[in-house]
């Protein structure tokens, strides 16, 4: 099983379904519609659930959009923030679509 972790300030927001996307950069693209997620907390390693994939696609930043930030849970300039906060300098990412199991 393949596996991705989030910041435990995610953590909360997934497991209540209410972050249903992440956004990734190149490195983190290699996931599949289909394929079934082990996830846990980046700082700790600590497994919270699982997930399935349900679409990867490409999106610029710039692209970001409203319907983006509700997926993730926030408003569109927290979620700019926070994009480029933890990737500095990125442009391309990928949006991951994702079901709790």
């Amino acid at each position: 099983m393949k596996s991705m972790t989030f910041f435990s300030r995610f953590e909360a927001d997934i497991l209540a379904d209410r972050k249903t996307i992440t956004l990734r950069d190149h490195s983190e693209s290699d996931f599949q519609a289909g394929d079934k997620v082990r996830v846990s907390r980046h700082e700790d390693d600590v497994y919270f659930c699982d997930i399935q994939v349900l679409a990867v696609q490409p999106v610029k930043l710039s692209e970001l959009n409203d319907d983006h930030a509700r997926q993730e849970n926030m408003s569109l300039p927290q979620l700019r923030t926070t994009i480029t906060d933890i990737y500095p300098g990125i442009t391309e990412l990928f949006m991951i679509k994702f079901v709790r199991l």
